[in-house]
C-alpha cells in the first residue's frame, strides 16, 4: 500500500524576511550612539583644548599688562604755571594734577554726572557691562555708524591708567583683565576716586581739581552743578568742549548732561534747566596773544628746574591790563589803516624803564602764526637806528646845536638821498635828527666814525650782525623790535642798561624760592648828561619833527623809522613811566601802500600809550 506523503504546517507569510530587518535596526542603534560617543567625545576634548587655549591666552595677556605700580605713580610732564605781575594765572605748560579728592568730598551731582553721561550701569555691572556693549552696537547698527561706545568707567580707568589708545585685540583683552582685577581690588567708590583723580579734561589738565581749578579758579569740592555738568560734559571730547577754547561749546555741551541727569533719574526738569541758566562763572584769562610773550619766558625759564623735575610756578613781569590795551590797540589799527595801507601784521612791546616786560604782542594772530614778531623777527629799523648815529656823535664832542651840512653825498658811489628830495643846507644836528635828514646823518656817522656807531648799537643791546657799509647809518641792518625797544630804554634809563626781564621769581610747587629778582638792574652805559642832551633831541622829533603823529600832550619822546620801499614802518619812543615799540610791516617784506613811521606806528604808538598811562597814578603802578 502506497505511503501517504508528509506535509509540512504552512508558514506565516514574511517570517524569513523579518529576522534580518531587526538585525538592522539593532546595527543602526549601534552605529548612532557610537557616533554620538564620537560626538560627545570629540567636544569634550575640543572644550578641553578651548579652555586650555583660552586660559593660555589669557595667562599670556595678563603677563603682558603693565605694571600694575603705575597707579600709584603716574607718568607725567613737569608743569610751569606763569603768573602776570599780580599774579593772575597768564599761562601754563605741561602736565597739571591737582591735590587728590575723595569720593565723600566732591558734590554728589558731579558723580551723577559723570555716570548719568558714561556709565549709568557703573553700581551694578562688575566691570564690564554685556548690556551697554549690545546697546551700543544696536545704535551703532541704526545709525550705520559708530555713535555710541560700550566701554564701562572702569573700562575708561584701565585704558587710562595702564594702557595706550590702540584699538588692537591686545589691547582690548588687556582692558577687559585689568577691568576685572580694579573691581575685585577696589570698592566701586574707590574705583570712582581714581578715576576722578586720574582723567583728563582738556588744557593740560588731569582730574577734577586740576580742571575745576584751571576752569573755574576753585576746588571741586566747591563746584555748582553746572560747573559739575560742564567737567562731566568734557569726558566725551576735552579739548572739543574746554570752556577756556570755547565757552559756548562748553555750555551746550553741558545742557546735554544735564538732560541725561533727568532721563537717569538724577534731576528734574526744572532743577536742570534753573542750573544751566546759571552763571558759568569761568576764570577769566587771557587771549591767546599772551602765548606770545609765555613761549618767549618759557625759554628763559628753562634753566629753572623744581626739585626732582617738578612743577614750576612763575611770577612774570607782565601787566594784564596792558596786555590786553596792546593786543587791542594793534587789531584795530590793522583792521583800518593797515587794511588800507597794505600792512597785515604788526608787532608792540612795551617795556619799564629798567626793562621789565609790561606788554608783548607777537603778531597779529598766535592762533594762525606762532612766529614771535617781536623777539624773533629781523628787519630793517630805517631812521629807527639813527639813535646810535647821534650817541656816538655826542659821545665824540658834538653837540645837539652844532650845525651839519645837507646836500648831496657820494661815498664810494652810493649816493644816499632825503625823503622828501629836498636838501636845507646848513642845519642843526637836533634838526636833522628831528626831521630824520638821510643825508646829515651819514655825514655825522663818517665824522663819529661807522665803528663808533656799531660800537653803541652793541653797547645798547643790538646782538644782531651790523653791516660796514655807510648804509649803517640809514638803518640797513637788521635787528629784532626787543633789542631796539630796550635800547631806547636805556635814554629814558638816563643812560643806565636796560636788559629786557620777564621773570620776577620762580618757585617750586611746595613754594619754595627757587630764583628771585633783585638788585637795580645794569651799570651805566652812557654818560648821564649824555643820555639826556639825546633825550632832549628825542623830544624834538615828537614835539615837531617826523614823529609829530605820536604826541601825548606830555612829555615824550622818540624816533621813526622807515626801511627802504616801505617794507618796515617803526615808531620807537617812551614816556617816564613807559618804553615802547611798535613795528608794521608784512611777513613776506611786501612793500606796503607808503606807510611810514611817522604815520601808522606813531599813531598805533600814540593810541597805546594814551590808553595806557592816563594820569600819574596809574603811570606810576604800571612801572
Amino acid at each position: 500500500m502506497a505511503r501517504k506523503a508528509k506535509t509540512e504546517p504552512p508558514r506565516k507569510s514574511g517570517a524569513k524576511k523579518a529576522a534580518p530587518k531587526k538585525a538592522a535596526a539593532k546595527g543602526a542603534v549601534r552605529l548612532q550612539r557610537s557616533m554620538a560617543g564620537r560626538v560627545l567625545r570629540a567636544s569634550v576634548v575640543a572644550a578641553i583644548w578651548v579652555a586650555v587655549l583660552g586660559g593660555a591666552l589669557v595667562a599670556y595677556y595678563a603677563y603682558t599688562l603693565p605694571d600694575l605700580e603705575a597707579l600709584d605713580t603716574p607718568p607725567r610732564r613737569p608743569s610751569v604755571t606763569m603768573l602776570d605781575r599780580e599774579g593772575a594765572v597768564l599761562a601754563t605748560f605741561g602736565d597739571l594734577y591737582g591735590g587728590p579728592v575723595g569720593f565723600d568730598e566732591v558734590p554728589p551731582y558731579l558723580v551723577q554726572a559723570i555716570v548719568a553721561t558714561e556709565d549709568r550701569r557703573f553700581f551694578n555691572h562688575l566691570g564690564v557691562d554685556a548690556f551697554g556693549i549690545l546697546r551700543a552696537l544696536t545704535a551703532n547698527l541704526r545709525a550705520g555708524a559708530v555713535r555710541q561706545g560700550g566701554s564701562t568707567l572702569t573700562q575708561q580707568l584701565a585704558k587710562n591708567l595702564f594702557l595706550t589708545a590702540d584699538r588692537s585685540l591686545e589691547r582690548k583683552i588687556q582692558e577687559l583683565l585689568l577691568a576685572f582685577w580694579l573691581e575685585r581690588t577696589f570698592s566701586k567708590d574707590e574705583i570712582l576716586a581714581i578715576y576722578l583723580n586720574r582723567v583728563y579734561l582738556g588744557a593740560g589738565a588731569y582730574g577734577v581739581e586740576a580742571a575745576s581749578r584751571r576752569y573755574f579758579n576753585r576746588s571741586a569740592r566747591d563746584l555748582s552743578l553746572h560747573q559739575a555738568a560742564v567737567l562731566a560734559g568734557l569726558l566725551k571730547a576735552p579739548s572739543r568742549y574746554a570752556p577756556s577754547r570755547d565757552p559756548a561749546a562748553a555750555r551746550d555741551r553741558a545742557r546735554q548732561v544735564l538732560a541725561s541727569m533727568v532721563d537717569a533719574g538724577f534731576l528734574s526738569k526744572a532743577d536742570a534747566e534753573a542750573a544751566a541758566a546759571e552763571p558759568l562763572g569761568l576764570r577769566r584769562t587771557m587771549g591767546a596773544g599772551v602765548r606770545y610773550f609765555a613761549e618767549w619766558l618759557l625759554e628763559r625759564a628753562s634753566g629753572y628746574v623744581g626739585p626732582n623735575g617738578g612743577d614750576l610756578v612763575i611770577r612774570t613781569t607782565l601787566s594784564t591790563r596792558l596786555q590786553r590795551l596792546a593786543e587791542d590797540r594793534v587789531e584795530v589799527r590793522l583792521k583800518s589803516e593797515g587794511a588800507r595801507g597794505g600792512a597785515t601784521q604788526a608787532a608792540l612791546v612795551a617795556l619799564s624803564p629798567d626793562g621789565a616786560v609790561r606788554a608783548m604782542v607777537g603778531g597779529r594772530s598766535y592762533g594762525d602764526s606762532q612766529f614771535n614778531r617781536a623777539t624773533q623777527a629781523l628787519r630793517q629799523p630805517g631812521s629807527a637806528f639813527k639813535l646810535f648815529v647821534y650817541l656816538a656823535a655826542l659821545e665824540a664832542g658834538m653837540r645837539p646845536d652844532d650845525i651839519v651840512v645837507d646836500k648831496p653825498i657820494s661815498i664810494g658811489g652810493w649816493r644816499p638821498r632825503n625823503n622828501s628830495g629836498a636838501y636845507r643846507g646848513d642845519i642843526t644836528l637836533a634838526r636833522a635828527l628831528a626831521e630824520s635828514v638821510n643825508t646829515a646823518a651819514v655825514r655825522v656817522a663818517e665824522a663819529a666814525g661807522r665803528d663808533k656807531v656799531a660800537a653803541a648799537a652793541r653797547r645798547l643791546g643790538i646782538g644782531s650782525p651790523l653791516t660796514k657799509h655807510p648804509s649803517l647809518a640809514l638803518g640797513a641792518s637788521e635787528v629784532t623790535l626787543l633789542d631796539l625797544t630796550a635800547a631806547y630804554g636805556v635814554v629814558a634809563n638816563r643812560g643806565r642798561a636796560v636788559w629786557p626781564y620777564g621773570i620776577e621769581e620762580v618757585r617750586a610747587a611746595d613754594g619754595k624760592v627757587l630764583y628771585r629778582r633783585s638788585g637795580s638792574g645794569g651799570g651805566r652805559l652812557v654818560a648821564e648828561d649824555t643820555a639826556a642832551a639825546l633825550g632832549r633831541m628825542l623830544e624834538g622829533v615828537v614835539a615837531e619833527g617826523t614823529g609829530r603823529a605820536a604826541a601825548l600832550g606830555r612829555a615824550a619822546a622818540g624816533k621813526t623809522g622807515t626801511s627802504q620801499d616801505f617794507r618796515d614802518a617803526w615808531f620807537i619812543g617812551y614816556t617816564p613811566s613807559l618804553v615802547a615799540g611798535v613795528w608794521v610791516g608784512n611777513d613776506d617784506a611786501k612793500p606796503m601802500k607808503r606807510i611810514t613811521g611817522g604815520g601808522m606806528p606813531a599813531r598805533l604808538w600814540r593810541d597805546f600809550m594814551l590808553a595806557a598811562s592816563p594820569g600819574r597814578t596809574e603811570a606810576a603802578r604800571d612801572r
